[in-house]
């Protein structure tokens, strides 16, 4: 019992209650904060590659020429979308944090309170009752309930609690009322105390995100030295004026950036969230929906995801051949038990009785039993066939409930005695004969089975892991569907972690697991190369889930459990993991398409000014130019058709998937830069046409081809080709042209051109539609040749990178 007992009548007053919030003697709150506003802004806003951007702009600015400038307007709009989405995404992930947060009844000044689970402070009185979670460690004051722990201990059994009792913060009362004083708050709590393994900053798993992260890396270190080596070649080798080489130089590296694509990703995933919330389902990082699409192994808890938590009666067994569904309706409506073996038989025989009730005996955990006596009828008795018939147990009845009780079942037996009771003193009748057995099990969610079918058909192997009876789980799996459900083992057998890591890769269940082992068993999974996910409701799963790569939690476990969990199925609905895995495969997808368009502008630009900087003519095209291409080629797409269903399971890394189409589409705008070059010196050199003529429409021609270049690449990474696909590519060629015609003079400093120059255009653009067809054609081969290039590459890098970092560790 506590030192100083509260008022059980009163509660504490209300300055008690401030006077123990001002000494921090209060819960607190333990929930994941979202972002900022200001931080929003801040990630947005605050980036190297707007640094550079505003860098170059500045540097156009300084020599007058202002309207190569309007990239600028590019970089803001994207940076305000990517704002407004996360913003938005911050206020839907708020709103379901806010509906989510758990209560507590108090009583304080006589009364009874609801208050959020934060503001309980140090003694005081809570009101539990049946289904209510307790959110601080207390001791009972009055009253007696039964509690599950199962969250802390992974033991489905209840317990019972009496007064002087301490009841752990994390359980669930399963029946009783009972008034209890708290006794530790906040970090001190039990629950806290076993997450506190979790309490560190978890390293962002995004393969996608790491993969943009190296791209966005090597850009980086070749940007700068691009800008000197092209500057210097614009006033030394080209001969232009301080003014033309800035503009030059900028027009050149601005395409290298790829500024729309951390936004898109961001915008996306932040699209994803905020679908996900309207199914009910919290996701607290943006990137932790592309993890779960890619996951190969999934960790299930029993409780909570694949049952819903209570039990029900699978079938009754007559031990003499008589139908007995009145004397067990008669029981029911007799006794008034509150556990989960009464509440199943309760609901399967819930009519009402025309026997007239004599007296009863309610359940007790040291009985393991409970009774009605009727007028005329006798006695009815339900419980342990152990408790009951005591030594008149024969072994074929025994045997009979062992048999019933395989794949997990728990079987109650049901007695009568022509006697009554001894009510007083609380015994059984004389004359106790069996009649029936009733069989109860988890009951199973309905959803389940196609749940679990549906990531067996996704290559997703199941791993269950649970606290119970490993023969009891096994059993749950196998009337859930689940193929491998006899392959198990009892996780107490498992002395070391290296048993551990073994068994991981043989069983798919476990009964009988630790948090710690719960623990290993992720890493195990996780060391074994498997993206591994994890569901889980109680405080022993907190560990594991914080190691998992993308977890799962149900909004009716645990606190600790929803607050270190990537994802919260705010209605504890199983079914819907396959929705998220299809909005993670959607945002995927789509993103790795919508991200070829931003990075073969990167390709592109980058090797035209390599070849630009020892070819002495200026670079063909302004910034302004090559703005209004990247619009209607790259911006305006990618963002649309980053929003297409696309359900297709994600394979392979994301730079390996990406980067070879870029390499094949970046070189296609390439090609048509080296046609230009070749284009102007054999013109010159049979005089068909002269340099000067060509260089005054070579900006013309330049900003003509190399749309219509990026329209055919357009066109490719559109396919399959939809009506809504057409739709949007003649929007965009017609938006294009329009464009160019009306601010031809006005802004983009076209020339109208001559014959001769026209059938330069032309032989250029058929070029680029041959090109374009013939890497459709042989596009497969071509990119599994990059993709071991690249890859060979990736290796060299990492040796070298070894190499230094090892080299450096001995200095």
């Amino acid at each position: 019992m506590p030192e100083k007992l509260t008022d059980t009548d009163c509660g504490l007053s209300a300055e008690e209650v401030e006077q123990r919030t001002a000494k921090g003697l209060v819960n607190g709150d333990f929930n994941i904060p979202s972002k900022s506003i200001k931080q929003i802004f801040k990630d947005n806003c605050l980036t190297f590659f707007n640094f550079i951007n505003v860098v170059l702009a500045a540097f156009v600015v300084a020599v007058g020429s202002f309207k190569n400038c309007l990239f600028l307007g590019v970089i803001i709009c994207n940076t305000a979308i990517g704002i407004f989405q996360e913003i938005r995404s911050k206020r839907a992930v708020d709103r379901l944090s806010l509906i989510s947060a758990p209560k507590a009844e108090v009583l304080r000044g006589g009364e009874k309170h609801t208050i959020a689970v934060k503001d309980v402070v140090m003694d005081e009185i809570m009101l539990l009752s049946a289904g209510k979670q307790v959110c601080s460690d207390c001791v009972v004051v009055c009253g007696e309930c039964e509690v599950n722990e199962s969250l802390i201990t992974g033991e489905s059994d209840p317990v019972i609690k009496k007064a002087g009792d301490e009841i752990l913060s994390g359980s669930f009362v399963i029946c009783g009322d009972v008034k209890a004083q708290v006794v530790r708050i906040g970090a001190d709590n039990y629950a806290n105390k076993i997450t506190s393994g979790a309490k560190y900053i978890k390293k962002n798993n995004s393969e996608m995100l790491k993969s943009i992260n190296y791209i966005l890396k090597i850009i980086s270190i070749c940007i700068v030295p691009m800008i000197l080596l092209m500057f210097g070649k614009e006033m030394l080798l080209a001969h232009n004026s301080f003014r033309d080489a800035v503009v030059n130089t900028v027009s050149a590296i601005i395409g290298m950036i790829p500024e729309g694509l951390v936004l898109m990703a961001s915008m996306v995933l932040a699209v994803s969230v905020i679908r996900l919330a309207t199914n009910k389902t919290l996701a607290q990082d943006l990137y932790c929906i592309e993890t779960l699409a890619r996951v190969d192994v999934l960790c299930l808890d029993k409780t909570g995801t694949i049952t819903e938590g209570c039990m029900e009666v699978t079938d009754v067994i007559s031990l003499d051949g008589e139908n007995h569904d009145d004397a067990l309706t008669a029981l029911m409506t007799a006794l008034s038990d509150h556990n989960p073996t009464y509440d199943a038989i309760k609901e399967r025989y819930s009519g009402v009785s025309e026997l007239k009730v004599i007296g009863t005996i309610p359940f007790s955990s040291a009985k393991k039993w409970s009774l009605a006596a009727f007028e005329g009828a006798g006695t009815y008795i339900m419980g342990a066939a152990e408790f009951i018939l005591k030594d008149s147990l024969t072994d074929e009845l025994k045997g009979r409930i062992e048999k019933a009780s395989e794949g997990g079942y728990r079987v109650i037996l049901i007695a009568h005695s022509d006697s009554l009771p001894d009510f007083e003193n609380k015994e059984l009748p004389a004359g106790v004969t069996p009649i029936a057995l009733v069989r109860i099990s988890d009951r199973i969610r309905k959803e389940a089975p196609d749940t679990l079918r549906f990531f067996a058909e996704q290559g997703v192997d199941i791993r269950i892991i649970s606290g119970d009876n490993p023969v009891t789980v096994s059993g749950v799996a196998q009337r859930a569907g689940l193929e491998n459900y006899d392959s198990y083992i009892d996780a107490s057998t498992l002395a070391t972690d290296e048993d551990i890591r073994e068994a991981a890769g043989k069983y798919k269940i476990f009964g009988r697991v630790t948090p710690h082992q719960k623990l290993e068993l992720v890493k195990a999974l996780k060391s074994q190369c498997h993206t591994v996910a994890m569901t889980g409701d109680g405080v022993n799963d907190v560990l594991a889930l914080k190691e998992a790569d993308c977890s799962v939690a149900m909004q009716s476990g645990s606190d600790a459990a929803r607050n270190v969990s990537n994802i919260v199925l705010l209605d504890s609905n199983f079914a819907s993991m396959p929705k998220i895995v299809a909005e993670g495969r959607r945002s995927i997808n789509n993103i790795e398409r919508s991200g070829v368009l931003f990075l073969y502008k990167t390709v592109y630009s980058f090797l035209a000014a390599l070849i630009f900087c020892f070819v002495p003519m200026g670079y063909p095209l302004q910034a302004i130019q090559l703005t209004q291409i990247n619009i209607f080629t790259n911006g305006i797409p990618s963002f649309i058709l980053a929003l297409e269903p696309n359900f297709d399971i994600v394979r392979g890394r994301f730079i390996d998937n990406v980067l070879p189409k870029s390499i094949i589409h970046g070189l296609l705008i390439t090609a048509n830069f080296i046609g230009l070059i070749l284009s102007r010196y054999i013109c010159a050199w049979t005089g068909f046409i002269p340099f000067e003529i060509f260089d005054a429409g070579i900006e013309t021609v330049a900003t003509i081809t190399t749309g219509f270049a990026a329209f055919v690449i357009l066109f490719k990474v559109c396919f399959p080709l939809k009506g809504w696909k057409i739709g949007l590519l003649v929007f965009l060629t017609g938006g294009f042209t329009l464009d160019l015609i009306v601010l031809s003079s006005l802004l983009l400093d076209l020339q109208p051109l001559d014959i001769p120059m026209l059938i330069v255009m032309f032989i250029l653009i058929g070029v680029s539609v041959f090109i374009g067809t013939v890497t459709k054609i042989f596009e497969k081969p071509m990119e599994s040749a990059l993709l071991r290039s690249q890859q060979r590459c990736r290796r060299l890098l990492d040796r070298i990178s070894a190499a230094f970092m090892r080299k450096r560790q001995k200095l």
